[in-house]
């Protein structure tokens, strides 16, 4: 079964810079599984593997604007630290999220933090690099129509067994 729009897809994955460093890897850990077609992985691995059945493996260059996206100088900026609990420690490299005006939630990691102000990032750690990806496609399957209804795939005794 080849890899389309609304079937679910087991692959183990390795994201490196374009320096070689690893960062973020599924090998030795469990597989991504996915819901093809619905954006839950960045655009160009999604563009990339579709086609492609159980056993394929590629390697694949993502630009920015493939994955996620160019650096936004306007999503590094200033908050009074008196805008985070008072009782909570806040320290560089700490990740926080946090509900914008319009009641969108915003995820955002600090840079450097005193007592009077906090220097923030709500850029992704990975906006405005090229990804250098490894994929191996281990398994391919029709979604269930519980998880079409949902959006995702779902990792349970349900799910009907995948199909090479």
């Amino acid at each position: 079964m080849k890899i389309g729009r609304d079937r679910v897809v087991c692959i183990d994955y390795t994201i490196r810079l374009a320096s070689g460093q690893v960062v973020e890897t599924s090998v030795g850990s469990e597989p991504l599984t996915y819901l093809q077609g619905r954006r839950q992985i960045v655009p160009g691995v999604e563009h990339a593997v579709d086609g492609l059945e159980a056993g394929a493996s590629l390697e694949i260059v993502v630009p920015p604007d493939e994955a996620y996206g160019d650096r936004d100088p306007a999503g590094v900026f200033v908050v009074p630290r008196a805008a985070f609990p008072a009782d909570e420690q806040v320290s560089a490299g700490m990740m926080f999220s946090a509900h914008r005006p319009d009641g969108k939630s915003l995820t955002f990691r600090v840079v450097e933090a005193n007592d009077e102000l906090v220097l923030v990032d709500t850029n992704h750690p990975l906006a405005g690099e090229t990804l250098h990806i490894s994929v191996v496609v281990h398994n391919v399957r029709l979604a269930t129509p519980e998880e079409l209804s949902h959006g995702r795939a779902q990792a349970d005794a349900h799910a009907p067994q995948y199909l090479a």
